[in-house]
């Protein structure tokens, strides 16, 4: 069963309305939850940005996973908007880029959201397992980069994530330094991926490569992939669905 209602992030975009989406297996139980950015991509075609979607419901349908999915919609301004746009709110720090010029990052506004305001309100109201063992974070792109970040600053609520082409290109130092200075708690769990056909780009591969070689050194649980002929996509992330999920549950 998919239910959607609306709500705010008023240090982000005032008191304009998003949708939160969520999905709750249509058997009885108590479940894991999966905390998910970009929403409106997840579930359908005709809610998605770009027209198409990671075909989340159909997933979880026809597998059964016992698991609820949450993703909150994104931020669609543009980023020279006064309340700023996704890559701002999707981004742990400031940084430069030549083609989306100066981003500042309100990633913490963004997470202290999730974990302050919506995980209790979903705990409160839907058949969730509260406890950090059953909550899982995803997301791609950004949202990847926004996955490592809340394993990272958040491990205390977040057991295991899901990393799809993390952006971690736009500032591999601040990335670095991130993990570098977090004391990871026991058994976290992480995927994350590249597509082929987009980590030819820039230096991409190398800081894939030197982000997963930190993470390994700090013991995190990592599953890495460079996903045949992958693209930076939500057709490509649709696919990827069925491996992130097992490692999710791996051993759960």
């Amino acid at each position: 069963m998919l239910d959607i209602f609306e709500t705010q992030i008023p240090k982000l975009t005032g008191d304009e309305n998003r949708k939160v989406y969520v999905y709750t297996p249509d058997f009885d139980g108590a479940f894991p939850v999966l905390y998910m950015f970009d929403g409106q991509n997840l579930f359908d075609d005709e809610e998605a940005s770009y027209g198409k979607s990671w075909g989340l419901l159909k997933y979880l349908e026809e597998s059964e996973t016992p698991l609820m999915v949450v993703g909150v919609e994104c931020n669609h301004h543009d980023e020279k908007d006064k309340v700023g746009g996704r890559l701002s709110e999707y981004s742990p720090f400031d940084f430069s880029d030549p083609w989306f010029g100066s981003i500042k990052g309100r990633g913490k506004i963004t997470m202290d959201f999730y974990t302050k305001e919506l995980k209790p309100y979903i705990d409160d109201n839907y058949p969730s397992l509260p406890g950090r063992e059953y909550t899982f974070i995803a997301g791609s792109s950004m949202g990847g980069l926004m996955t490592l970040y809340a394993i990272c600053r958040y491990g205390k609520i977040f057991s295991r994530g899901a990393a799809l082409s993390p952006s971690l290109v736009f500032a591999p130092e601040k990335v670095y330094d991130m993990i570098d200075k977090t004391h990871f708690r026991r058994n976290t769990v992480l995927y994350m991926d590249y597509g082929e056909r987009e980590i030819t780009y820039s230096n991409s591969r190398e800081v894939f490569a030197d982000s997963s070689a930190a993470l390994i050194k700090k013991k995190v649980l990592l599953e890495t992939r460079i996903v045949p002929d992958g693209r930076h996509n939500e057709e490509s992330w649709e696919k990827q669905v069925p491996f992130f999920m097992d490692t999710l549950f791996y051993n759960l």
